[in-house]
């Protein structure tokens, strides 16, 4: 079994085939797929999705620091509200963006830090989005974090010393269809850290791996990046999915669940 640690299956880029996609992912091998919230547009579809196939998608409850505006404390009023009225399995997707927008580095840290804090209180891992700006998010952890917490550095393009460093919070570093890109370095990294410490996500519909880049990604595409990881490790791909699918279903709190 696979297991996709972060999919946004609910967004309008599904919507002609969306039960064909998730067919696809089954038929894959893919089991078990977590769902990352966006804003409050996406809460309704995201969780009409995941109520149809209650046993496979899992959702989790956050507000992506791209949609962080000057709103954002009514956002954050939202999910904290859902999190008294609904089941879910990671605080996310949050994080810092830095590479879209600059102009809301005040009200992202403070969303994130406020996200921390959910995390801690319902004993949920944190879904982290951090491009181009782990120096802020690391800086926000080192003063936030009580070595209690969980979480999952999302769609990771690091260094090694940055996945070090993830490894010393006990966090993972989410491993998608970047890592098989030509000139991504992940490979360099990954053939450093090997997989103890890894889950395989898809961020699907984005970044899909070769044989697919440039294309609107999905979960069965999650092989690719199995292959990938075991071409690099000199391991075969069941091992990869084992130890993956072990790390996600401990981290998510499924290891001893029929769910």
């Amino acid at each position: 079994m696979y297991i996709d640690t972060h999919t946004h299956l609910f967004l309008t880029e599904f919507d002609a085939d969306r039960n064909e996609v998730i067919d696809r992912a089954f038929n894959s091998g893919v089991q078990k797929m977590f769902l990352p919230n966006v804003d409050s547009r996406t809460i309704n579809p995201m969780l009409g999705l995941c109520g149809s196939y209650p046993h496979n998608l899992y959702p989790m409850m956050g507000l992506h620091p791209t949609s962080v505006k000057d709103n954002y404390m009514e956002e954050i009023a939202i999910v904290e509200e859902w999190f008294s009225k609904a089941k879910f399995y990671g605080v996310g997707e949050t994080g810092i963006d830095l590479y879209w927008d600059k102009s809301h580095l005040r009200e992202q840290k403070d969303s994130f830090i406020q996200h921390i804090s959910i995390a801690r209180q319902y004993s949920l891992p944190l879904v982290i989005h951090s491009r181009e700006s782990f120096d802020e998010i690391f800086g926000i952890l080192d003063q936030e974090l009580t070595g209690n917490e969980e979480g999952i550095f999302h769609a990771f393009t690091g260094t090694y010393e940055q996945a070090e460093k993830i490894f010393e919070y006990d966090f993972k570093l989410g491993i998608g269809g970047i890592v098989t890109f030509k000139n991504s370095g992940l490979d360099r990294v990954i053939e450093k850290t090997g997989v103890d410490h890894v889950v395989l996500e898809t961020d699907a519909p984005y970044l899909a791996p070769v044989p697919y880049r440039g294309k609107r990604n999905e979960p069965s595409y999650i092989i690719h990046t199995a292959q990938k990881i075991a071409d690099i490790l000199g391991m075969n791909a069941e091992e990869i999915e084992r130890i993956t699918t072990g790390n996600a279903l401990k981290i998510f709190g499924l290891q001893n669940s029929n769910s």
